[in-house]
């Protein structure tokens, strides 16, 4: 049981909405969090993204990426590598110790509608492209294939999380 100070009204505060996906479509965008978290197996790492969105319609929206770094699965930590390197490549940050490196630092990432899988609906994926693509493809909005896992699925939202 949580005992609350004061007696909380929901008839003051608008509920939030349920979640949107971010239209398929090229943006500019940066990572403004990140952490490694353990597998739902037990089994192994990831490393979770934030990204905010920095222009555009979508200019304040968020998408997340995780990547699976740390797998008993030797191919699912070569899509998470391969993944990061173009997370380098795209920031201009070819040597990283901690993915802070990587934190607001502009680059222009690619993002597709992918259809449900598994009995969960559709997902966001996200490719982050290098910056000469980029640049030529800025207001595009191309479905070219993703080379990242889906976001992940929470049931909170990260932020909400930090005291």
């Amino acid at each position: 049981m949580a005992r609350f100070d004061t007696s909380f009204d929901a008839t003051s505060i608008e509920p939030t909405t349920a979640y949107e996906l971010l239209p398929a479509g090229t943006y500019r965008a940066q990572i403004v969090e990140s952490e490694m978290r353990v597998t739902k197996n037990g089994m192994g790492q990831f490393l979770w993204l934030m990204i905010d969105i920095l222009e555009g319609e979508q200019q304040g929206r968020k998408i997340f990426d995780q990547l699976n770094l740390v797998n008993p699965n030797p191919t699912t930590v070569e899509i998470a590598q391969r993944t990061l390197s173009a997370i380098c490549h795209a920031t201009g940050r070819m040597h990283v110790s901690d993915s802070e490196e990587l934190h607001l630092i502009p680059m222009t990432i690619q993002v597709k509608i992918k259809p449900p899988k598994n009995g969960y609906g559709e997902s966001n994926a996200i490719a982050y492209l290098p910056p000469d693509k980029g640049a030529t493809t800025a207001a595009r909005t191309s479905l070219s294939p993703s080379v990242s896992s889906a976001p992940p699925k929470m049931a909170a939202a990260p932020w909400n999380k930090k005291a």
